[in-house]
């Protein structure tokens, strides 16, 4: 499959690149664009390690072929302006200790706040529930999310 020209919005910059429709989103912003914060982990779908916004919508950018953010709006942490509450409580609390699970953890918390500003403890167990950390836990993320919505 030839390769083609696909233009987004990407951390709020017009974008295009060129690559084959089924390249995935995480392949092209980490191997063409440089932007690695969406990791690279499974490549399955499993960890949410390469959790992005598209729309405004939690995506895992590993499944997703760059074809279908043409024309589209895609966010990467890369993009966040300054320090967002939500990583200055993530490293204030130790929410987060390799790093590997930080920014899918932290697309899904920033996701839910803008939704719910004020969710339980239930709701923020949910939303991050797609993303797996195997270091810290879940409560201090927990913990992180609630001080931030607070």
């Amino acid at each position: 499959m030839p390769s083609e020209v696909f233009e987004f919005e990407l951390n709020g910059r017009p974008t295009e690149v060129m690559a084959r429709p089924l390249a995935t989103l995480n392949h092209v912003l980490r191997e063409q664009l440089q932007l690695k914060a969406a990791k690279a982990g499974c490549r399955q779908g499993g960890c949410g390690s390469c959790t992005v916004m598209v729309d405004g919508e939690p995506v895992l950018s590993c499944l997703l072929p760059v074809a279908n953010v043409a024309g589209r709006s895609v966010s990467t942490l890369e993009g966040w302006e300054g320090a967002d509450p939500l990583q200055r409580v993530f490293h204030e609390r130790f929410a987060v200790q390799c790093g590997y699970c930080a920014p899918g953890m932290l697309i899904a918390a920033r996701s839910l706040l803008d939704r719910n500003p004020s969710p339980s403890r239930e709701e923020i167990a949910e939303a991050i529930a797609g993303n797996v950390c195997r270091c810290t836990g879940y409560e201090s993320i927990i913990d992180a999310i609630a001080e931030a919505a607070s």
